[in-house]
């Protein structure tokens, strides 16, 4: 007989020999063993997970002359018949070559009967997405009232495409992808039992390039024993997947992240005239930025890396490159994955994606953490100055007499009005200067907000009152604000010039200290007016807008013409 290939010769026999899907195995087990298994069942995941080599199993499992048990014996007629297929009774069925009504139909005429050789006939349909509507239509009718003696299992690695009426009317497993640790234990037996010399360093590469498929990886496998010599080493099984040894691609984010351009340049180069592929060559390294920032975010999740395997260079370089940065290197990579698809140069463009990497901003780690130190120091500072503040007060009330006579204040509080200034500026004041400030006030708060936020912090609280060609009188609510808007009084002046389109400079004045200006200034004006015949009489106010502003004042009182 012929060499066979390992994934045939170690093709499971029984669910304990089903890698990594433990918990389908455990309940299709206990089902058996309590009698409660039902007529039809979905097994659904990736390839070469063992959905039917399980769907095969369970078949002998139900069908064992020593059953119940837990596992099939593999040496009575039935199971050595249906391990052999020599047993008609259990039927597996490619649904790729045989979507069609037809075949569906004669599956259904023949389920009447009653099984021949074993208890129950089971009909294992595999890739049953690729059956037509019509064929799932004719299945249907046998799913939904299917005899006592008879089994459905359907495998799939599509299940979206399967209607929903079918989906409904099965036991539903999930198979999923095997992780890589199980895999590599797997193979590590199989390799025992078949004295084959691997290194665990090359089972680990044929487990990482299988992507979760034991069928994969046993395939993998079996091209590099033929490849290798007397032992299978990494660099077999780095030749015969066409990946990139995890030393490779080190180095290469190591001199990307350095900005080292014309060194990564050359080394991707090389690694394509080798013959790697370019596109997994991008794959490969997306894995590996990824593995990179998830150790670098938890170390614990070691367990669920798909590309790295965590040694001293890898942590070297997971503590050196910016987790902001290997981010962006995965987005760009992930665009460039995407353009190769459909291009017969996929080499230029996986250089774009490195330039641009490159010429990525870098923010370092430590500078953060050097910032941070800072920071919290001067908050120490600040809190220990704050509880030595009630001690020094203490003992300055203690040590300082009393005052005889009231202080002056100093500092921002301390805002001397410049009353003559104003009154000047009373005097060449306009009401129609005024109202064209007034209407530009609103634009002029926005553009001081985008210009300077601390500036329009302290002129918020303000508006203006006055105003000649080139001067504005703004009331602040507080006399402190007067102080605080005179230190932005710069960038103040040069929005309000922007805004009203002609140089302005302003005077500030606290509200109250404007209302006795005013009110004196229209009382003197009032007097001069009546000495002086020469000057017309001023139109008295009209008693209603008197009568209101006594009621509410100034403030807010609005008058429309």
């Amino acid at each position: 007989m012929g060499y066979q290939a390992l994934y045939r010769v170690w093709r499971p026999r029984n669910f304990e020999d089903v890698v990594g899907q433990v918990h389908i195995t455990r309940t299709l087990q206990n089902a058996i063993m309590q009698d409660k298994f039902t007529h039809a069942y979905l097994f659904s995941g990736p390839r070469g997970t063992g959905k039917t080599s399980a769907a095969k199993i369970f078949a002998k499992a139900v069908n064992c002359e020593n059953g119940p048990a837990l596992e099939p014996c593999n040496q009575c007629n039935a199971c050595l018949g249906i391990q052999d297929g020599s047993i008609s009774d259990v039927v597996e069925i490619d649904a790729a070559s045989n979507n069609g009504v037809e075949q569906i139909r004669d599956i259904r005429d023949k389920v009447k009967y009653a099984p021949s050789a074993v208890a129950y006939k089971v009909y294992i349909i595999d890739e049953v997405h690729m059956l037509s509507i019509g064929a799932f239509n004719a299945l249907l009718k046998t799913l939904e009232e299917p005899p006592k003696h008879v089994i459905f299992i359907l495998a799939t690695t599509e299940p979206h495409k399967i209607p929903l009426t079918i989906i409904s009317r099965c036991q539903r497993f999930d198979f999923k992808r095997i992780s890589q640790k199980a895999m590599v234990e797997r193979m590590i037996h199989i390799t025992s039992s078949e004295k084959i010399s691997v290194s665990e360093e090359a089972l680990e590469a044929v487990a990482l390039s299988a992507e979760g498929g034991m069928r994969d990886a046993l395939s993998l496998l079996d091209q590099a024993i033929s490849y290798s010599e007397d032992q299978v080493t990494i660099d077999d099984v780095l030749a015969v997947t066409g990946s990139v040894s995890q030393e490779k691609l080190a180095s290469i984010l190591s001199v990307m992240f350095e900005k080292n351009t014309q060194q990564a340049l050359v080394e991707i180069d090389d690694l394509i005239q080798t013959g790697k592929d370019p596109g997994r060559f991008v794959f490969d390294l997306i894995y590996f930025l990824r593995d990179l920032l998830l150790y670098q975010t938890a170390p614990a999740l070691e367990n669920v890396l798909e590309r790295a395997i965590v040694d001293d260079s890898f942590k070297q370089l997971a503590k050196q490159l910016d987790p902001l940065w290997i981010q962006r290197s995965i987005k760009e990579l992930n665009q460039c994955q995407q353009e190769i698809k459909w291009t017969n140069s996929p080499k230029v463009f996986i250089e774009i994606a490195i330039l641009k990497i490159c010429e990525q901003p870098q923010h370092k780690q430590s500078t953060s953490n050097e910032d941070y130190n800072k920071l919290i120091k001067k908050i120490e500072e600040l809190e220990n100055k704050i509880k030595e503040m009630p001690q020094r007060a203490a003992v300055q009330q203690e040590t300082k007499p009393q005052p005889v006579r009231r202080s002056s204040p100093t500092g921002r509080n301390n805002y001397n009005v410049p009353y003559d200034r104003i009154r000047h500026v009373l005097t060449e004041a306009s009401k129609d200067v005024l109202k064209k400030v007034k209407s530009q006030w609103p634009n002029f708060m926005d553009a001081l907000k985008k210009q300077s936020a601390p500036a329009h912090a302290t002129i918020q609280n303000s508006k203006p009152s006055a105003a000649s060609s080139d001067v504005v009188i703004i009331a602040f609510r507080y006399e402190i604000h007067c102080s605080l808007a005179l230190e932005h009084k710069q960038t103040i002046e040069l929005v309000l010039s922007e805004i009203t389109g002609s140089e302005m400079t302003f005077i500030p004045i606290p509200e109250e200290n404007w209302q006795t200006l005013r009110e004196d200034y229209i009382r003197k004006q009032r007097e001069q007016d009546s000495s002086d015949p020469e000057q017309p009489t001023e139109e008295k106010e009209d008693p209603m807008i008197e009568q209101a502003r006594k009621l509410v004042g100034d403030d807010l009182l609005e008058i429309h013409e």
